[in-house]
């Protein structure tokens, strides 16, 4: 078994939407870690037309990118393939075929160094970054909040998810861009209904905060947006009215993340008595709003929040390198017949993937690999 105490340099890889990102990250469990690199290249300017990203122009541009990138990564840190301990990439979930890329490209940089191989869970990548920017121990309590996902998972270790609540049918992020195409902004929507939120009234439209107060931490924003598009219908409409009602839908989820956070803070004490942080991770935990709103919530029921810095909420391969760091040091490698994954539940990805196609060969790799 390897030597848990060892720090790891592992290469990065991320192609799980629309950024294609590498990264080298040097570090020991439970961190902090270093970023000796971390190139992330935005695909923004080629989906900004379709208002939203295409998968094959994002696996397109994944392809003709990434080896550029991870060569740019690497002499950035001034580190060569063959001083890696390990070559980790995203393997799901995401737009599959932007996962193939990444994922193969991984597999082919580990076969010809002989270097083990992490097939990480984007979500898990996610969730474990507050340990590489700030060595947060386990247990804690998780809010993830991305384009795609919304959940409150307590994090008991490598692999060791139990979910308290999820969405019933948009995420946040999804939320915000589907509002953000309504009212006519610019693509990626969050950030536009953000910025936009800044100027606006958060009380001249009255919108539905789904689930507030109900039993459990489950969320639903679906009804959210439809009250949205019914405004915009019948509004004559105005930049002041733009930025008014992105104003108000700021201020429904925010009170419907505070709402549900809340009530998985208390499920969390009474399961984990004495342990008190709560981490935010995903894209969507970049929205300043979001992190102050949840700040306060924290200082009231005497948390302590975790967040990292929102380079480091949004994809970016840094965090994937670290995953491959946290499992490396458990020993636990896969095959390089392991496949690539569109979904991917993070409660479902115990350490060693045994949930996972090609798990019976994820294993412990002896040292002799990574020397």
């Amino acid at each position: 078994m390897m030597d848990r105490l060892r720090a790891f340099t592992v290469l990065g890889i991320e192609t799980s939407c629309d950024e294609t990102a590498a990264a080298v990250v040097r570090g020991c469990a439970p961190g902090p870690g270093e970023i000796l690199s971390n190139v992330v290249l935005s695909q923004i300017d080629a989906h900004r037309p379709y208002g939203g990203v295409v998968p094959e122009i994002a696996a397109r541009a994944h392809v003709e990118a990434l080896d550029a990138i991870v060569e740019q990564a690497l002499a950035e840190a001034g580190i060569g393939l063959f001083d890696l301990d390990a070559v980790a990439a995203t393997a799901g979930p995401g737009l599959i075929g932007g996962v193939m890329v990444g994922l193969t490209t991984a597999k082919a940089l580990a076969l010809a160094t002989a270097k083990p191989l992490v097939a990480v869970n984007h979500l898990e990548a996610h969730a474990l970054t507050v340990r590489l920017t700030d060595g947060a121990v386990f247990p804690f309590l998780l809010l993830l909040i991305s384009g795609g996902h919304c959940q409150l998972l307590a994090v008991e270790g490598i692999g060791r998810f139990h979910l308290y609540g999820t969405t019933i049918d948009d995420a946040v992020g999804e939320a915000f861009d589907k509002t953000a195409k309504l009212l006519g902004l610019p693509y990626p929507g969050g950030p536009s209904v953000e910025a936009w939120a800044r100027a606006g009234n958060s009380r001249r439209f009255s919108l539905p905060r789904p689930l507030l107060g109900r039993e459990g931490a489950d969320f639903s924003l679906s009804g959210l947006k439809t009250a949205v598009r019914q405004i915009v219908r019948g509004e004559t409409w105005s930049d002041a009215a733009t930025a008014d009602l992105a104003a108000s839908f700021q201020a429904a989820v925010l009170d419907v993340l505070i709402d549900r956070s809340a009530a998985a803070l208390a499920r969390f004490r009474s399961e984990f008595p004495g342990i008190s942080t709560f981490v935010v991770a995903g894209g969507v935990a970049a929205n300043t709003a979001i992190r102050n709103a949840l700040s306060d919530l924290c200082a009231r029921e005497g948390f302590e929040i975790k967040i990292p810095p929102p380079r480091l909420c949004t994809d970016n391969a840094a965090m994937v390198a670290w995953a491959g760091v946290e499992h490396g040091q458990l020993g636990l490698f896969d095959a390089l017949t392991v496949a690539p994954r569109a979904r991917w539940p993070l409660q479902d990805a115990p350490a060693g993937g045994s949930q996972m196609p090609g798990a019976s060969e994820k294993r412990a790799v002896s040292s002799s690999r990574t020397a």
